[in-house]
């Protein structure tokens, strides 16, 4: 009889006030929540991030294929060594030949094998790479990444060529937000926003502000339209760019490095190369 009555109630309640009726409206009424402090800031936003994941394709946060890191199978150790420290990866896709051709995964751990048993060969270490279309929606490849406990996938077109490469941590972060590491407390320590790497370049946010890229680089950015980098680099582009993408102003190489929420958060900075005499 409870449940009964429970069930009456509920229905009257829906027809007093009825729930959203589209995605839109349901983000509508988390934000109404949050502000009436019944979920916290934290909460809305990766409930946001859940149901905009929904209409999301591994084709929209793949690192494009241009901008990929790869290790050539036929590479001498020395040379995959150093691509390995200067990437900070885990993971790469071995190609052979062309870099279209991933015959595998290799993890960096495995690598080291290879420094006490130079005899062996590198195919032997290679784990079977994964392939994705790049239409596989974001909840999907989640799901597939958790059963297959695989972390890195390889994207391709609908004509079976390689478009780029997504990691478990691409997916998770469309739901909690960009995922720091070592390198990010950094970053995130400099009040400007702008952080020299050990290679020389910069990681510079997207919200640093025009003024203090000037400062630092010396450059003569107008300030009159923009105030923070990103959106003069957005307005630049005329569309919020992939991860990957590159823009020059100023004298300086901007290479997007993370996009959350239709902003850049960080940027890859370096000086252009000076044109040849």
């Amino acid at each position: 009889m409870a449940t009964e009555r429970r069930t009456l109630f509920e229905r009257v309640v829906e027809f007093i006030s009825p729930g959203p009726d589209s995605r839109a409206e349901l983000i509508e009424t988390l934000a109404d929540a949050e502000q009436r402090e019944l979920i916290p800031t934290e909460s809305r936003l990766m409930l946001e991030g859940v149901i905009r994941m929904a209409d999301m394709i591994a084709g929209d946060v793949m690192v494009a294929a241009p901008r990929m890191d790869l290790l050539d199978i036929d590479a001498p150790y020395d040379e995959l060594l150093a691509t390995v420290i200067e990437t900070g990866h885990s993971r790469f896709p071995v190609f052979e030949g062309q870099r279209d051709s991933i015959i595998g995964i290799l993890m960096a751990k495995d690598l080291l094998k290879l420094q006490r048993a130079p005899e062996l060969n590198l195919r032997t270490l290679l784990r079977p790479a994964v392939f994705v279309p790049e239409s596989k929606k974001l909840n999907e490849l989640l799901r597939d990444f958790r059963s297959n406990r695989n972390h890195l996938a390889i994207v391709i077109d609908e004509f079976g060529n390689t478009a780029g490469l997504i990691t478990i941590e691409d997916v998770l972060e469309e739901i909690v937000g960009e995922i720091e590491d070592e390198f990010d407390d950094a970053a995130t320590a400099a009040d400007n926003g702008i952080v020299s790497l050990a290679d020389g370049s910069w990681r510079v946010a997207g919200d640093a502000g025009i003024g203090a890229v000037n400062a630092v680089f010396g450059t003569a950015l107008s300030e009159d339209a923009f105030d923070t980098i990103g959106g003069l680099i957005v307005h630049q582009l005329g569309q919020v760019p992939r991860r990957g993408e590159v823009a020059e102003a100023g004298g300086l190489v901007f290479s997007v490095m993370l996009t959350r929420g239709g902003a850049v958060r960080w940027f890859r900075v370096t000086r252009q190369a000076p044109a040849a005499a």
